[in-house]
């Protein structure tokens, strides 16, 4: 299956901005199931100034503010081939360790209530527990858009039985490093069924398995990716992957419009 796929992000301000910098993770990645066909970034109010490869392999691209700005805008599209490989991404590439993705961070500290899903989770074999892991997070966090906080960890969403995919995400990666299991978070693009528009990028987990490598959880829709899922950026948790993190000094006053197509090409 082929998508189309854009994604722009438009800051408007009160007050202009004198200096900015934004690191991007917008742009995905060719695999052994994803090809990357076309895909280009266009600034305007800042410019490009480089790019390159982090540590969990993502792609960043660094921009800058023109100076006074009081408006940037940034659209990333392209084109990207998917195939079904029923979830599994395979072996671990990139500099950062496997044992890294073992590592405590701080969205995924487990606490009282992730140890007890954990314990939950039973299965005759690693990938029965892992799927079984899948629907008990999914039973326990409800899915309700604006009723989360951009900084809850998985023991607040478990706590407060209500979040989003970024949320499921991280119960699911706290509960899987309890388990043993190398586990990161992913954000990525999903084609929907019912739409084409849509206002934020997806999350998912996924947890690595002897003999098989990395293989993808959503608990969100309770089930391994297909090929609607284009995976763009990998990490410990949302901090990581994250499609934008910067800084900047001056433009109060921050208005922000967020518009994601993703359709079948």
């Amino acid at each position: 299956m082929r998508l189309k796929i854009r994604h722009r992000t438009r800051y408007v301000f009160d007050h202009p901005v004198s200096y900015g910098l934004q690191q991007i993770r917008k742009t995905p990645k060719s695999t052994h199931q994803q090809v990357v066909y076309d895909w280009t970034t266009r600034v305007a109010g800042g410019r490009k100034e480089l790019s390159f490869e982090d540590h969990h392999n993502n792609i960043v691209e660094l921009l800058s503010f023109e100076r006074d700005a009081t408006e940037l805008v940034v659209t990333s599209a392209g084109e990207v081939e998917l195939s079904n490989t029923n979830g599994v991404v395979g072996r671990h590439i990139g500099p950062a360790p496997l044992w890294l993705y073992r590592q405590v961070s701080a969205r995924t500290r487990p606490g009282p209530a992730v140890r007890a899903l954990t314990r939950a989770a039973e299965g005759p074999s690693d990938i029965e527990r892992l799927h079984a892991l899948m629907k008990l997070v999914s039973g326990a966090v409800a899915y309700e858009v604006g009723t989360s906080h951009s900084d809850w960890g998985a023991e607040e969403a478990l706590t407060q039985a209500r979040g989003v995919c970024q949320d499921h995400a991280h119960v699911f990666i706290a509960c899987a490093r309890e388990m043993g299991f190398p586990s990161r978070y992913v954000s990525g693009y999903l084609m929907l069924d019912d739409r084409v528009e849509q206002d934020a990028m997806h999350a998912w987990a996924e947890a690595h398995v002897d003999g098989l490598g990395w293989i993808g959880f959503d608990p969100s829709n309770g089930i391994s990716p297909d090929e609607r899922y284009v995976r763009v950026a990998t990490g410990l948790d949302y901090a990581d992957a994250a499609p934008v993190i910067g800084m900047r000094v001056g433009g109060t006053g921050e208005a922000l419009d967020v518009e994601i197509e993703v359709a079948q090409q």
